[in-house]
């Protein structure tokens, strides 16, 4: 079970209090199981997957894999995330969609079925938990749209800038924490890591960025 700050951070719980998940977890038929880092746990192209999964603890990456064998990385997933086939873009019939772990991880199994299932009780709380769901999924759609935008540019400095620049004007200042690591931003970007970490030194030179490990500030 996610603790109560977990829950609170949690977007598919929003406005819904502590009892009432506790509650629901029970009428969904939640399932928790425990993965170790490097393991898969979600995995969208098998038939048998059409559940919702809530991360409860640990961190995990949800990886794309494009029919010649290239990773990237879609979305990092901590405490309160949430993934699934209803709430992501696969790509073409040959790409897979995988939720890779990164740490130990606890991760909550809920149907779909059961949350679009009016139970009988008629709750509010299930009514609000389906509106979440709703939102939850526009918001993956921008998330995408944002990552496309990252992507389609041509060079390992446009596509840094261009994400740092999302990052800014998130935060609404021209600093702003990397989200991961170095090595996940390589991912992120879908580039050479050596071939980043020169281009990074390139920015920092030329007096277009300062930085301080996973902390940015765009100075031009």
């Amino acid at each position: 079970m996610l603790t109560q700050e977990d829950l609170e951070r949690s977007p598919l719980f929003e406005n819904i209090s502590y009892q009432e998940y506790c509650r629901m977890l029970t009428c969904f038929q939640a399932v928790q199981r425990t993965f170790r880092p490097d393991e898969l746990v979600y995995d969208f192209g098998s038939p048998k997957n059409d559940a919702v999964g809530i991360m409860e603890r640990g961190e995990a990456a949800l990886i794309r894999i494009d029919e010649d064998g290239v990773s990237t990385v879609m979305e990092e997933l901590g405490p309160g995330g949430v993934f699934g086939r209803t709430l992501a873009f696969s790509g073409t019939a040959r790409d897979s969609l995988e939720v890779i772990c990164r740490t130990p991880c606890d991760v909550l199994f809920i149907d779909y079925a059961h949350i679009l299932k009016r139970c009988e009780n008629a709750c509010t709380h299930h009514s609000l938990l389906v509106q979440n769901m709703l939102k939850l999924m526009s918001d993956k759609a921008q998330g995408l749209s944002r990552r496309v935008d990252v992507l389609s540019r041509r060079s390992i400095r446009e596509k840094l800038l261009c994400y740092f620049r999302q990052l800014a004007d998130q935060e609404g200042e021209e600093s702003f924490t990397l989200p991961f690591s170095l090595s996940t931003l390589a991912d992120y970007i879908a580039t050479d890591r050596s071939a980043m970490m020169r281009e990074l030194k390139r920015l920092r030179t030329e007096g277009v960025i300062q930085s301080d490990g996973r902390r940015i500030t765009l100075l031009a």
